[in-house]
Protein backbone atom coordinates (compact mmCIF):
# COMPACT_ATOMS: atom_id res chain seq x y z
CA UNK A 1 0.00 0.00 0.00
CA UNK A 2 1.51 3.23 -1.08
CA UNK A 3 1.44 6.22 1.16
CA UNK A 4 -1.21 8.55 1.38
CA UNK A 5 -1.17 12.29 -0.18
CA UNK A 6 -1.62 15.66 1.71
CA UNK A 7 -3.99 18.30 -0.68
CA UNK A 8 -3.22 21.47 0.65
CA UNK A 9 -6.27 23.68 -0.55
CA UNK A 10 -6.22 27.47 -0.23
CA UNK A 11 -7.36 30.97 -1.98
CA UNK A 12 -9.15 34.09 -1.22
CA UNK A 13 -12.19 34.71 1.12
CA UNK A 14 -14.99 34.25 -0.89
CA UNK A 15 -13.34 31.37 -3.48
CA UNK A 16 -15.25 28.42 -1.62
CA UNK A 17 -12.42 26.71 -0.32
CA UNK A 18 -14.37 25.21 2.51
CA UNK A 19 -17.35 24.13 0.79
CA UNK A 20 -14.90 22.36 -2.00
CA UNK A 21 -13.49 20.75 0.56
CA UNK A 22 -16.38 19.23 2.89
CA UNK A 23 -17.52 18.30 -1.20
CA UNK A 24 -14.24 16.38 -1.60
CA UNK A 25 -14.13 14.48 1.64
CA UNK A 26 -17.61 13.63 1.10
CA UNK A 27 -17.28 12.27 -2.48
CA UNK A 28 -14.07 10.84 -2.44
CA UNK A 29 -11.95 8.73 0.11
CA UNK A 30 -10.24 11.93 1.52
CA UNK A 31 -10.01 12.66 5.29
CA UNK A 32 -10.38 16.50 6.52
CA UNK A 33 -7.45 17.67 8.51
CA UNK A 34 -8.40 18.45 11.98
CA UNK A 35 -6.90 21.79 12.95
CA UNK A 36 -6.48 22.66 16.98
CA UNK A 37 -7.03 25.80 18.32
CA UNK A 38 -6.72 27.35 21.87
CA UNK A 39 -10.48 29.37 21.44
CA UNK A 40 -13.44 28.01 23.15
CA UNK A 41 -16.09 25.82 21.55
CA UNK A 42 -18.81 27.34 19.71
CA UNK A 43 -22.45 25.97 19.90
CA UNK A 44 -22.55 22.91 17.49
CA UNK A 45 -18.88 22.13 17.34
CA UNK A 46 -17.53 19.14 18.42
CA UNK A 47 -14.57 17.82 19.76
CA UNK A 48 -11.88 16.07 17.36
CA UNK A 49 -14.20 17.13 14.68
CA UNK A 50 -14.85 20.59 14.04
CA UNK A 51 -11.28 20.94 15.87
CA UNK A 52 -9.00 19.78 18.86
CA UNK A 53 -10.00 22.10 21.84
CA UNK A 54 -6.64 22.72 24.31
CA UNK A 55 -5.35 25.14 26.81
CA UNK A 56 -3.10 27.80 26.03
CA UNK A 57 0.03 25.97 27.50
CA UNK A 58 -0.66 22.96 25.87
CA UNK A 59 -0.82 24.58 22.46
CA UNK A 60 2.74 26.24 23.54
CA UNK A 61 3.77 23.01 24.31
CA UNK A 62 3.23 21.43 21.23
CA UNK A 63 4.59 23.98 19.07
CA UNK A 64 8.04 24.05 21.38
CA UNK A 65 7.98 20.27 20.34
CA UNK A 66 7.86 21.04 16.63
CA UNK A 67 4.71 19.15 16.50
CA UNK A 68 2.70 21.81 14.14
CA UNK A 69 2.81 21.54 10.25
CA UNK A 70 1.59 25.24 10.61
CA UNK A 71 0.45 27.54 13.24
CA UNK A 72 -1.00 31.04 13.64
CA UNK A 73 -2.23 33.90 16.05
CA UNK A 74 -5.52 35.17 14.78
CA UNK A 75 -7.31 37.50 17.27
CA UNK A 76 -5.33 36.32 20.38
CA UNK A 77 -6.12 32.67 20.13
CA UNK A 78 -4.16 30.00 18.46
CA UNK A 79 -4.42 27.82 15.36
CA UNK A 80 -2.48 24.82 14.15
CA UNK A 81 -2.42 21.87 12.16
CA UNK A 82 -1.26 18.83 14.51
CA UNK A 83 1.76 17.14 12.68
CA UNK A 84 1.52 13.86 13.91
CA UNK A 85 -2.16 13.46 13.38
CA UNK A 86 -1.51 14.18 9.60
CA UNK A 87 1.59 12.12 8.87
CA UNK A 88 -0.07 9.15 10.41
CA UNK A 89 -2.62 9.31 8.11
CA UNK A 90 -0.35 9.67 5.41
CA UNK A 91 1.61 6.57 6.44
CA UNK A 92 -1.47 4.22 6.69
CA UNK A 93 -2.35 5.40 3.08
CA UNK A 94 -4.75 7.71 3.94
CA UNK A 95 -5.44 10.50 1.64
CA UNK A 96 -5.44 14.05 3.76
CA UNK A 97 -7.07 17.31 2.64
CA UNK A 98 -6.08 20.53 4.85
CA UNK A 99 -7.82 23.88 3.79
CA UNK A 100 -5.84 26.71 5.15
CA UNK A 101 -4.92 30.40 4.56
CA UNK A 102 -2.36 31.14 2.43
CA UNK A 103 -0.46 32.00 4.62
CA UNK A 104 -0.31 29.15 6.51
CA UNK A 105 -0.09 26.74 2.96
CA UNK A 106 3.65 28.26 2.90
CA UNK A 107 4.33 27.00 6.21
CA UNK A 108 3.06 23.76 5.38
CA UNK A 109 5.19 23.85 1.68
CA UNK A 110 8.50 24.66 4.21
CA UNK A 111 7.56 21.80 6.58
CA UNK A 112 6.07 19.28 3.92
CA UNK A 113 7.31 19.95 0.75
CA UNK A 114 5.94 16.46 -0.62
CA UNK A 115 1.84 18.10 -0.36
CA UNK A 116 0.23 18.99 -3.45
CA UNK A 117 -0.71 22.71 -3.20
CA UNK A 118 -3.90 23.86 -5.03
CA UNK A 119 -5.37 27.48 -5.67
CA UNK A 120 -9.11 28.35 -5.63
CA UNK A 121 -9.92 30.80 -7.69
CA UNK A 122 -13.43 32.62 -8.10
CA UNK A 123 -14.13 32.47 -11.83
CA UNK A 124 -14.06 36.71 -11.60
CA UNK A 125 -12.97 39.29 -9.28
CA UNK A 126 -16.76 40.41 -9.73
CA UNK A 127 -17.89 37.14 -8.45
CA UNK A 128 -15.91 37.43 -5.59
CA UNK A 129 -17.12 40.61 -4.30
CA UNK A 130 -20.42 39.34 -5.02
CA UNK A 131 -19.72 36.60 -2.78
CA UNK A 132 -18.07 38.70 0.06
CA UNK A 133 -21.06 41.18 0.09
CA UNK A 134 -22.98 38.33 -0.18
CA UNK A 135 -22.91 37.49 3.60
CA UNK A 136 -24.32 40.59 4.83
CA UNK A 137 -22.90 40.63 7.55
CA UNK A 138 -19.81 43.24 7.13
CA UNK A 139 -19.34 46.82 6.68
CA UNK A 140 -18.51 48.11 2.97
CA UNK A 141 -15.11 48.96 4.71
CA UNK A 142 -14.70 45.60 5.73
CA UNK A 143 -15.46 44.39 2.35
CA UNK A 144 -13.23 46.55 0.77
CA UNK A 145 -10.39 45.58 3.37
CA UNK A 146 -11.33 41.69 2.53
CA UNK A 147 -11.24 42.23 -1.68
CA UNK A 148 -7.72 44.23 -1.40
CA UNK A 149 -5.97 41.33 1.25
CA UNK A 150 -7.74 38.79 -2.23
CA UNK A 151 -5.75 40.91 -4.64
CA UNK A 152 -2.74 40.03 -2.33
CA UNK A 153 -3.66 36.40 -2.05
CA UNK A 154 -4.15 36.13 -5.37
CA UNK A 155 -0.36 37.20 -6.10
CA UNK A 156 1.01 33.90 -4.26
CA UNK A 157 -0.49 31.49 -7.26
CA UNK A 158 2.50 30.98 -8.95
CA UNK A 159 4.04 29.18 -5.40
CA UNK A 160 1.29 26.37 -6.01
CA UNK A 161 1.43 23.67 -8.29
CA UNK A 162 -2.48 23.46 -9.45
CA UNK A 163 -5.01 26.04 -10.07
CA UNK A 164 -8.67 25.15 -9.77
CA UNK A 165 -11.89 27.81 -10.80
CA UNK A 166 -14.46 27.59 -8.38
CA UNK A 167 -17.67 28.76 -10.70
CA UNK A 168 -19.38 25.77 -9.97
CA UNK A 169 -18.71 23.22 -7.15
CA UNK A 170 -19.40 19.75 -8.87
CA UNK A 171 -17.04 20.85 -11.17
CA UNK A 172 -14.48 22.26 -9.48
CA UNK A 173 -14.36 19.43 -6.72
CA UNK A 174 -14.04 16.87 -9.73
CA UNK A 175 -11.23 18.68 -11.47
CA UNK A 176 -9.26 18.22 -7.50
CA UNK A 177 -10.57 14.23 -7.47
CA UNK A 178 -8.45 14.25 -11.29
CA UNK A 179 -5.47 15.78 -9.80
CA UNK A 180 -5.63 13.56 -6.70
CA UNK A 181 -5.68 10.50 -9.05
CA UNK A 182 -2.91 11.80 -11.58
CA UNK A 183 -0.58 12.84 -8.24
CA UNK A 184 -1.21 8.94 -7.51
CA UNK A 185 0.07 7.67 -10.98
CA UNK A 186 3.39 9.79 -10.65
CA UNK A 187 6.14 7.89 -10.91
CA UNK A 188 8.37 8.24 -7.16
CA UNK A 189 10.84 6.39 -5.64
CA UNK A 190 8.48 4.33 -4.34
CA UNK A 191 7.50 2.95 -7.64
CA UNK A 192 11.48 2.41 -8.42
CA UNK A 193 11.17 -0.13 -5.28
CA UNK A 194 8.03 -1.67 -6.36
CA UNK A 195 10.37 -2.92 -9.75
CA UNK A 196 12.85 -3.66 -8.11
CA UNK A 197 10.60 -6.20 -6.25
CA UNK A 198 9.08 -7.21 -9.31
CA UNK A 199 12.65 -8.12 -10.61
CA UNK A 200 13.70 -9.93 -7.58
CA UNK A 201 10.27 -12.29 -7.62
CA UNK A 202 11.44 -12.97 -11.20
Amino acid sequence: MGKGLLIVVSGPSGAGKGTICKELAGKADIDLSVSMTTRKPRPGEEEGKSYYFVTEEAFLDHKEKNGFLEWANVYGNFYGTPKKLVLDKLEKGRDVVLEIDIQGAMQVKENFPKGIFVFILPPSMAELRKRITGRGSETEDAINLRFNEALREIAYIHKYDYCVVNGELDEATARIQAIVTAEHSRVTEDIYDMIAAYKKEG
